[in-house]
């Protein structure tokens, strides 16, 4: 059953130029106080230290998202296409809207050291004692459930799951976009409006007309573009190792016996792994660089030194090697503590093709979580993209990973003449 506002509201969207909300659920849902947090968590973690227009909000996101699920189930509605189950709307968009609620700050760091799932928190936002759920309770009794079960991929409708997360889900094509207008890069951009244009709900699946797939290829393509040009940026994994290890140092020194001269209730919980849905919720970006600017005094030098870096951007520099082997890392790490620094922080060996990215799978690849992009013939045969597209073929099974050697290259610089002569000649020092 649809509840609509009196009057349709409007945000102004430089991606969408427009988002329209028209049920009071979802505008319930938007003013609640876990849905505002995202404001305050950017989109692109770290990268805003690389690309300094990317300072773009979860929230802005989120609301992105939702957009494209609401225009692709009016285009479903409008056409009346039989096998789009009308009743699913709702659902639908609040699962769009809320899927990203769960994220903390710098998210990605924080699930490498901490082990948790920003996918758990948001089912978990949904679930417990939030304003989110008050909203969602109002529907039905049941409805937090059904959203976070569309979250967490175990719903019983496919077809709705695949809306929010698939290998061609609105999730995707808002962050594509969105993170190529703010990073202020071409390689995001796709012909969003013809993609809209051949989606097509089947049976329990969202597939899409044959005559689409060039589009598709064009999607995937930016896609492939994003991974290497923005997100795997040597410049932005660099900070991200910094950050991973302030967050690493602290758990290590709080589970000792170090005692910190600055420490907030929240960030105390979890490095204590004690969070609960209401201190998880008091984690945002702000507070967190709050932190790491006291952290800078503290009586620990590494730590002191690493905040210190993340706060005035003074990153890890790195080399690039072909291959890399136990007998190169041992000579390095000897080398670094023969010059007084910690290995263990002071070098990090990054392989970006470790990364759990894909630009495309096909539906019979092991492991693979997300639904094939699937192409509808004109005699209503189903085909995955990849047997009918040499260009996906192609870029799916293309990988560029090389190891890249982050290092503080001021310490190398000052202490070259204790290195090795070959240490030194990698490192350029």
């Amino acid at each position: 059953m649809r509840h609509d506002l009196a009057e349709e509201k409007v945000f102004k969207d430089p991606v969408h130029k427009y988002i329209y909300v028209q049920d009071q659920t979802i505008w319930n849902l938007i003013n609640t106080k876990e849905f505002q947090r995202l404001r305050r968590i950017r989109q692109l973690g770290t990268s805003y230290l690389t690309f300094h227009g990317a300072e773009h909000s979860r929230f802005s996101h989120s609301l992105g998202v939702y957009e494209i699920t609401r225009k692709i189930i009016s285009q479903f509605e409008r056409n009346k296409y039989p096998d789009w189950p009308e009743e699913e709307r709702l659902v639908s968009l609040c699962a769009s809207l809320l899927h990203d609620v769960g994220h903390g700050p710098f998210s990605h760091s924080i699930e490498d050291v901490f082990d948790t799932h920003h996918e758990e928190w948001t089912c978990r936002i949904i679930m417990e004692d939030t304003e989110i759920n008050r909203v969602l309770r109002s529907v039905s009794e049941d409805f937090p459930a059904k959203v976070a079960s569309v979250i967490c991929k175990t719903y019983p409708q496919p077809i709705v799951i695949s809306l929010v997360s698939s290998q061609m889900d609105a999730d995707r094509m808002d962050y594509l976009l969105r993170d190529a207008y703010y990073t202020g890069v071409n390689y995001g951009t796709f012909d969003l409006d013809r993609i809209l244009r051949v989606l097509r709900p089947y049976r329990d699946k969202i597939v899409v007309k044959e005559s689409g797939m060039h589009a598709v290829e064009d999607y995937l393509m930016s896609r492939y573009q994003m991974y290497w040009q923005v997100y795997f940026h040597p410049v932005t994994r660099s900070s991200e190792i910094i950050l991973r290890q302030i967050f690493r140092r602290a758990k290590e020194l709080y589970a000792g016996t170090y005692t910190f001269q600055f420490m907030m209730e929240p960030l105390e919980k979890l490095l204590s792994n004690d969070l609960d849905v209401a201190a998880y919720l008091q984690l945002d970006e702000a507070l967190v660089q709050t932190v790491f600017s006291q952290w800078m005094n503290e009586q620990d030098q590494l730590l002191a030194n690493l905040c210190e870096r993340f706060i005035d951007r003074a990153l890890y520099k790195y080399v690039t090697v072909e291959q890399m082997d136990e007998t190169l890392n041992a000579q390095i790490r000897a080398n670094f503590e023969k010059i007084g620094l910690h290995p263990d922080y002071h070098l990090e060996i990054d392989y970006p093709f470790d990364l759990p990215y894909h630009v495309y799978r096909p539906g019979n690849s092991e492991g693979e979580e997300k639904a094939p992009i699937l192409l509808l013939g004109s005699k209503e045969q189903l085909e995955d993209i990849s047997d009918k597209s040499d260009i996906i073929r192609s870029i799916a099974g293309l990988h560029r990973g090389k190891y890249h050697l982050y290092y503080p290259e001021e310490e190398l610089l000052k202490h070259n003449n204790q290195l090795d002569d070959e240490i030194r000649q990698l490192f350029g020092v």
